[in-house]
């Protein structure tokens, strides 16, 4: 998602009236297999209009309770995310996998535990770090901004435990095996592979037809990331944003960043700078103009490209 300049469109978004005991509208709950369920979250950014909701939280239900991947943007959101649960199962939340740092996806904790106070809350070690060092506190003046103090009364409910690269949980019969990166979409990624089901929920390390944002990562460490993604051969793919499918979509997405950076290392070496390179690659692209955040992030994915030429 778009951190900055979002916040110069907070001027012409409409004022809403909100507190902490709100909900966001109800989304539907799709079961893509047996066991799990997914809530496609609209593609975009936290708004007004969709009340900071726009991610993908999904629940696997397993012998002995549920496992939450990613609860959503705000206590306001995760509260819909349970709420749409506990039409599922009567079982209770006894774990939470949160993929990365960004508030989006983590957020909602804070609903899950009003609800299931001794759930366990998953996390990459450096995300907690960050998390503790600010990027808490960050994410939920963010999110305010964003939705005109939709999400005030949200807390941070930062995970308490670390999850490494190859380390499998097992719960309730099912093994949840995890992929982790220190230099992918945000680089404090993981992937998360429901080994049972060929399942991998990606996070923001690939996206379902969506042009990603990547500030916070690298294309190099993305790239690497979307190839662990297709080894991995799962039956299911589930992204952070965007509809989840087979290995279609993930290969699509390669081949967009494969495309976008030869492209901008053959007009760098050429000597052309960001604006010259753009009309270029918009007519290289074009398969992929369709994609959600097409408009506001291929240019600055451009000028990202440049960057980390430059510091090769």
């Amino acid at each position: 998602m778009r951190i900055v300049p979002l916040l110069a469109t907070l001027a012409f978004c409409s004022p809403v009236l909100a507190g902490p005991n709100d909900v966001v509208r109800t989304y539907p709950a799709q079961k893509i297999s047996a066991d799990t369920y997914v809530i496609h979250g609209p593609q975009g950014v936290p708004s007004v209009e969709n009340q900071s909701f726009m991610n993908n939280p999904a629940w696997v239900i397993t012998a002995d309770g549920v496992v939450v991947i990613d609860p959503g943007s705000s206590v306001q959101a995760g509260r819909m995310v349970v709420a749409q649960l506990r039409k599922t199962t009567k079982k209770p939340v006894t774990h939470v996998f949160n993929t990365h740092v960004h508030g989006d996806h983590w957020l909602g904790n804070q609903a899950v535990l009003e609800v299931w106070p001794k759930a366990t809350l998953i996390g990459h070690p450096d995300m907690i770090k960050k998390a503790r060092e600010g990027a808490d506190a960050f994410w939920i003046q963010l999110m305010s901004d964003m939705t005109k103090g939709y999400t005030e009364g949200t807390r941070a409910e930062i995970p308490t435990v670390e999850a490494a690269d190859g380390q499998e949980f097992k719960i309730g019969g099912k093994t949840f095996r995890i992929h982790s990166s220190t230099d992918a979409h945000s680089k404090t990624d993981l992937m998360i592979e429901i080994v049972e089901d060929r399942t991998l929920f990606t996070g923001d390390n690939v996206l379902g037809r969506q042009v990603m944002n990547l500030r916070d990562g690298t294309f190099k460490g993305v790239l690497q990331e979307t190839d662990r993604a297709l080894s991995v051969k799962a039956r299911l793919y589930v992204p952070g944003h965007g509809k989840s499918g087979d290995h279609k979509f993930v290969e699509e997405q390669k081949a967009f960043f494969s495309t976008l950076m030869a492209e901008v290392r053959r007009m760098y070496d050429a000597g052309k700078s960001d604006y010259e390179m753009k009309p270029v690659l918009v007519e290289k692209l074009k398969a992929y103009k369709d994609w959600a955040e097409w408009d506001a992030n291929l240019g600055p994915m451009i000028s990202l490209a440049i960057l980390e030429i430059e510091q090769e």
